[in-house]
């Protein structure tokens, strides 16, 4: 069966990165635009326009650089900012004097645009470094600053040092987000194996023990070694598994990575059970038998393949649930309704009923039938499962999966 492994990635990141992208290109073309409008006050106009024109194609070449953190390496942060500062301190020597005390510097905005790129990169702590290395070339290249150039030393420092604050915090977030989901895995694989071990290896380790120790001599031996081994296996399902590897953080680009490995259905369809739909009926049906009525509507019931074998599963674990509580003369019954919005699908015997706080000490001593193979099933289909229960009048398992999140 051909498997694949799908990466979905998460960043509250790589959005800085276009936005600074996008800045970088505009405050370019506003820099040139500005210089083409007043080029005739300059003092040596050609210097301007040499330096616009490296800066341009530095900006245009370098689209790749600020398009993730990944590219943006520290070589390419110091050469960026070294074509900043040059562009402001050399904006004396190719504008007048009167221009340089009242007009902007080569670069413009621009500069702010390198700035940004280290609060991205490196955190608030570059973004300090940056912003105070440009604040120095900007008092240098007025000579005597003036109210202005203070005011926009201080806004370019605070705001990239703001953005860099911002940008650690939600890296932090982002680590937190990937233990949250590492936990999520590990404990939704615990349950799903809880269930099928116990549908299957659980129960027959419980039949040896009961029928060993009925039947004596060798057999009672096998029994208590079955005992034993069902009670250790209980207590490592119940006690937790390994952490998943399919969940895991890419600190390098900020980002938390999943890794999803899914088989490929049988219609060649990726996700749990494949693709297409599944009458329900039809995996309920075999249940029916002498002891076991099965009602159900006159048109399919159709469900996702998954949701539907979820659904099924549940209604099994509640009938082996009767079949071993309820007595060997029991009686039940299943009833499934089709709803618009939902499917219901309810399991009732006439048995001794449990008793109340029974179930508290199953799941206490690890026994997970009811919080696992049907509670635990349902709910990681968006559904619920009520258990009704009365002492000396049997119990009635109501299982409930709403049609749109059962798709999901």
């Amino acid at each position: 069966m051909a498997r694949r492994e799908r990466v979905v990635r998460m960043s509250v990141e790589q959005p800085l990165w276009r936005a600074l992208t996008a800045y970088r290109v505009l405050t370019m073309i506003y820099a040139d635009l500005l210089f083409l409008v007043n080029h005739g006050s300059f003092e040596r106009p050609w210097a301007g326009a040499a330096f616009l024109a490296v800066m341009s194609v530095w900006t245009l070449a370098t689209l790749p650089q600020v398009s993730g953190a990944a590219r943006c390496t520290k070589p390419f942060l110091a050469v960026d900012l070294t074509v900043a500062l040059t562009g402001i301190l050399l904006t004396p020597f190719a504008d007048n004097h009167a221009q340089v005390q009242d007009g902007p510097t080569l670069p413009g905005i621009w500069t702010a645009g390198a700035v940004l790129a280290y609060a991205i990169k490196g955190g608030w702590r570059w973004a300090g470094f940056a912003s105070s290395l440009v604040a120095v070339a900007n008092i240098v290249e007025r000579g005597e600053p003036s109210r202005d150039t203070l005011h926009n030393v201080l806004l370019v420092w605070v705001a990239s040092i703001a953005i860099g604050y911002v940008v650690e915090v939600a890296r932090a977030s982002e680590r937190t987000l990937a233990r949250a989901l590492e936990i999520e895995a590990a404990t939704r694989e615990r349950e799903r194996l809880a269930r099928d071990i116990h549908d299957s290896v659980l129960q027959v380790l419980a039949m040896v023990q009961r029928r060993g120790t009925a039947l004596g001599g060798e057999a009672a031996e096998l029994g208590r070694m079955a005992g034993e081994q069902e009670v250790a296996l209980r207590t490592l399902v119940a006690g937790g598994l390994a952490r998943p590897s399919h969940v895991c953080e890419d600190a390098s680009q900020g980002a938390v990575v999943r890794l999803i490995d899914e088989p490929e259905g049988p219609d060649g369809s990726y996700g749990p059970g494949g693709g297409g739909e599944q009458d329900l009926r039809t995996l309920l049906a075999p249940h029916a038998g002498s002891r076991v009525t099965f009602a159900e509507p006159g048109a399919p019931v159709l469900l996702p393949r998954a949701a539907a074998a979820e659904l099924a599963a549940a209604v099994g674990a509640a009938l082996d649930n009767v079949r071993r509580h309820a007595g060997p003369d029991a009686r039940a019954w299943i009833l499934v309704e089709d709803w618009p919005d939902e499917v219901v699908v309810t399991v009732r015997d006439d048995g001794p009923g449990i008793p109340e706080g029974r179930l508290a000490q199953a799941e206490s001593e690890g026994r997970l039938g009811v919080a696992q193979s049907i509670r635990g099933r349902l709910r990681d289909l968006g559904g619920t499962a009520e258990l009704l229960s009365v002492p000396g009048q049997g119990t009635e398992v109501e299982l409930k999966v709403p049609r749109g999140k059962a798709e999901r």
